[in-house]
């Protein structure tokens, strides 16, 4: 989770903008002497005029880009948010698309008026005036055109609608209040919502369902049948104590299958070791369907599905992709958010995720590094890779072979800014027939959690 010192560095950072943006009007910043409007998602002329006393949030983007493509719903749910409030807020965008084609594709999706795609050196000029180094990027300016935060992006994703409009105060506000909860935090408070006090499980044993234990669910019903809608909840007060993996996840993202079976496997080991672990499933999924689907092949616990509070959860959370795996430790209080890196590097070794058995694995990993060659003639790869630490270049990175994110050891082709796992080295060296090209990485799938409280 982001801290306050965060919020002061992306503050301080502003001070770079300042002689570039400086003050005035809105037409002076998005207007020329030819053109007073923007465009409309409907091709209408919206003049600069008429939008000068809102909160604006330049979005420079790209269709080409599939993070845009990902933050684009999730900015547009904020923006209708803000405007069902009456909240003074207007969004421009400024592609960085193509062609014209591309332009028309990637805008259709977009509630906010445009700079016509025509006009490239307003572009551009945005772009250097604001410094912008990479998208997608969120710029707000104030009804002064005073820049007011460079970090919108993070903001939206973080906060939501809830962080308009976008001051420093207003995100101390918010930071404050995040310190509060997590200061306070529980298993029990994070999971119990509206009288519910359970979560599911496939297993179908009979559980009491209170937290004071007066009151089972039975597991058949008036007519002797079992009771499926009963039979499945299991009380959160009998997770209190244990190390709680919240895995948050969906079926229409591809990289949460593939670290899905991963996870089983390690979840299993635990179990099979009687290590006192439970995962609970946090559903991103868009509907129950999808849900049921996704939490069929799964063999721990799941929070029924409810889009609000999961959303809720993943903003708690400041989760902003998945998969993600946030691990509770047996106090109620957060472990970290790193739950999948530390299982994709560690196994079940990883286990209870806590700082010092980190620090214990990464003793390890410099030992074991010892072992291996300073040059690997990968077949993955037509150049040689060197050996790399963390110091020289190792970390973080995402391995070219295994897709997943690797930390502190490499082996590294800087030049063409390959790198993999050195057990995926290994791997690939003992099967070399079956590989046969680097795939191209996608481990990552990022959600909408702006709607909700």
């Amino acid at each position: 989770m982001a801290t306050a010192t965060a919020t002061a560095t992306a503050t301080n950072s502003l001070g770079s903008y300042a002689a570039a943006v400086g003050e005035g009007s809105l037409s002076s910043v998005l207007s020329t002497e030819n053109r007073d409007f923007l465009i409309s998602p409907s091709g209408d002329k919206v003049y600069v005029k008429d939008i000068e006393d809102n909160t604006i949030g330049l979005y420079f983007g790209a269709n080409w880009y599939s993070p845009c493509e990902n933050f684009t719903p999730v900015l547009a749910s904020v923006y209708h948010q803000l405007r069902d409030k009456g909240s003074k807020f207007e969004v421009v965008f400024v592609s960085s698309d193509e062609d014209q084609a591309s332009f028309d594709r990637f805008y259709s999706k977009m509630p906010w008026p445009a700079i016509p795609f025509s006009d490239i050196q307003s572009k551009r000029s945005l772009t250097q005036r604001f410094q912008i180094e990479g998208i997608p990027s969120l710029i707000i300016l104030d009804s002064s055109r005073r820049l007011v935060r460079s970090d919108g992006v993070e903001l939206v994703y973080r906060y939501g609608w809830r962080a308009f409009p976008f001051t420093a105060e207003r995100i101390a506000e918010l930071e404050a209040e995040e310190k509060a909860k997590h200061a306070s935090q529980t298993l029990e408070n994070l999971l119990l919502v509206d009288g519910r006090d359970y979560v599911m499980s496939h297993e179908g044993q009979q559980v009491c369902i209170t937290t004071s234990d007066k009151l089972c669910f039975p597991l058949l019903g008036s007519d002797m049948k079992l009771n499926k809608a009963r039979e499945l909840q299991v009380p959160v007060s009998s997770l209190v104590g244990k190390t709680v993996g919240l895995y948050f996840s969906a079926d229409w993202c591809p990289p949460c299958a593939k670290f899905t079976s991963r996870l089983i496997s390690i979840y299993n080991n635990l179990r099979e070791k009687n290590e006192e672990f439970e995962i609970v499933f946090v559903s991103m999924d868009r509907d129950e369907a999808g849900y049921s689907r996704c939490y069929t092949g799964m063999p721990w616990l799941s929070l029924p599905y409810d889009a609000e509070f999961s959303k809720a959860l993943s903003r708690y959370f400041d989760v902003q992709g998945i998969p993600t795996l946030v691990i509770i430790g047996p106090d109620g209080k957060t472990v970290t958010r790193e739950g999948r890196n530390l299982i994709n590097l560690h196994l079940e070794m990883a286990f209870p995720f806590t700082d010092d058995q980190v620090r214990m694995l990464q003793v390890k990993m410099d030992e074991e590094a010892k072992s291996f060659p300073a040059l690997f003639n990968h077949v993955g790869h037509r150049h040689v890779l060197k050996l790399v630490s963390e110091n020289s270049g190792g970390g973080p990175y995402i391995c070219c072979e295994c897709e997943e994110q690797g930390l502190r050891w490499a082996y590294q082709c800087l030049g063409c800014g390959y790198e993999v796992h050195l057990k995926c080295v290994r791997q690939v060296e003992g099967d070399a027939a079956a590989k046969g090209q680097v795939p191209a990485h996608d481990s990552f799938c990022a959600i909408d959690s702006s709607r909700g409280v």
